[in-house]
């Protein structure tokens, strides 16, 4: 608690002071672009991680990054979802997962937790369709490699438990929003994007460089790293030149399962 008055004092001392006008601005009301979705893991900073301002991301956070489908749960998550969309015009989600995620971990042993964390049992629940997936899918694969894959496909099952809200069916019918699912390594720092044309993730830029497939300039950088092209091979297998062409956390067996998405 020390630790956190310190840095109390350093904000109200030095870091409000300087950005006084900005936090006048906000107090009259918020207007954030984008809706961030993610997991409650400590290690998990979404302004951080997309180097965003103060008022730029609306956030829901819970354990494994999930969306409880319409009419599942009257919780705290829907009614967020339903703000920020219908009250702050909010017209990008993003989805995002991570490595080594304890709720992950959790859903592959589900039934250890049912007496364990009785409440952590029912809310994983909402990843049942995960879990059934993986089980039916993946039930050759094992360890770290198995994770990864969970956290990959949880991140597109939660994506279709978003389009059950009226209110996000409505604006995707009228072309006015856009869905975003990532996977963010922890070590390494690095982000996969699910493309929904190619059912693979990708690196971002590959998505901000398509005409023809979503586009978000506000998350692009000037000096994004070359794009190489094994994350450009679809569903077929992945192939590099060297080991520099896929993200350091992951074999060439991992990643070839993980950029097929949910195809299988």
């Amino acid at each position: 608690m020390r630790k956190l008055l310190k840095g109390l004092h350093k904000f109200q001392s030095s870091y409000f002071p300087a950005n006084q006008e900005i936090f006048e601005q906000l107090a009259d009301g918020q207007k954030p672009r984008v809706l961030f979705i993610t997991c409650s893991d400590s290690r998990i900073v979404p302004h951080l991680i997309t180097q965003s301002g103060v008022g730029e991301l609306f956030v829901i956070r819970n354990a494994g990054n999930l969306v409880p489908p319409f009419g599942a749960a009257n919780g705290g998550e829907g009614a967020a979802i339903e703000y920020a969309i219908h009250a702050l015009g909010i017209e990008q989600v993003i989805i995002c997962g991570h490595s080594n995620c304890g709720a992950m971990k959790g859903l592959l042993k589900l039934e250890k937790l049912r007496t364990e964390m009785p409440l952590v049992y029912e809310w994983l629940q909402h990843a049942e369709s995960t879990r059934r997936l993986i089980q039916e899918n993946y039930a050759d694969v094992k360890g770290e490699e198995l994770m990864a894959i969970t956290m990959a496909e949880n991140v597109v099952t939660q994506i279709e438990n978003l389009k059950t809200y009226p209110v996000i069916r409505s604006k995707l019918h009228q072309n006015k929003m856009s869905i975003y699912g990532w996977i963010y390594d922890i070590e390494s720092g690095e982000v996969l994007a699910y493309n929904p044309e190619t059912d693979d993730f990708e690196v971002p830029q590959t998505l901000l460089a398509n005409p023809n497939g979503s586009s978000n300039e506000h998350f692009a950088h000037t000096d994004a790293p070359p794009i190489p092209s094994a994350y450009q091979n679809g569903s077929q297998q992945v192939e590099t030149k060297n080991a520099g062409d896929l993200p350091s956390w992951m074999s060439p067996e991992q990643a070839n399962r993980i950029y097929r998405g949910s195809a299988r």
